[in-house]
């Protein structure tokens, strides 16, 4: 299904996140001139139709004083890793779970999960609990904690001047 222009200009409405205010879907709709339900039926059609893979927050942790922030790599069997990650995302301190594809020989894990907190000794804690209950601590993990942060922000589906002139890039 391909995007209209008014598509395009939702899509690039959104491209910095949504606003934040009480009704973020009827400010998003006054910008580009369609009610809050027109917005938010849009947006279900677009995720329906794979233009949008996933409508999420992006949580900028660093500013909100989560500096000790982990993730956590498991090499599990390939046919227990969804069982295995559904228990692993069940745990509050879990803030993302996902599996990947292995990339041998450097690196052979495909059970993902990442661990926000303030303290290092705390995640470490939370990391090891996690670990036993879920049942992981039979199998290899790598634990990395960020040393660094990069660009955080969600996807652009369309450009600026796609968006504003209409037409597809």
């Amino acid at each position: 299904m391909p995007a209209d222009a008014i598509d395009r200009r939702l899509l690039a409405a959104i491209a910095d996140g949504l606003p934040l205010v009480a009704e973020p879907y009827a400010a998003v709709g006054a910008a580009v001139e369609l009610s809050e339900e027109q917005v938010i039926a849009r947006l279900n059609r677009l995720c329906e139709a794979g233009v949008i893979r996933r409508l999420g927050v992006v949580v900028r942790h660093h500013e909100l004083g989560f500096r000790a922030n982990a993730m956590v790599a498991w090499d599990v069997p390939d046919d227990e890793a969804d069982e295995l990650g559904r228990r692993l995302a069940a745990f509050e301190c879990v803030t993302l779970c996902y599996r990947r594809r292995r990339a041998p020989p450097a690196w052979p894990y495909n059970l993902f999960c990442m661990i926000h907190g303030r303290d290092r000794g705390v995640v470490e804690g939370q990391i090891d609990l996690v670990t036993g209950d879920a049942g992981l601590d039979r199998f290899r993990r790598a634990v990395l904690f960020s040393r660094r942060r990069f660009k955080q922000r969600g996807a652009r589906y369309v450009g600026a001047t796609q968006a504003q002139s209409g037409r597809p890039a």
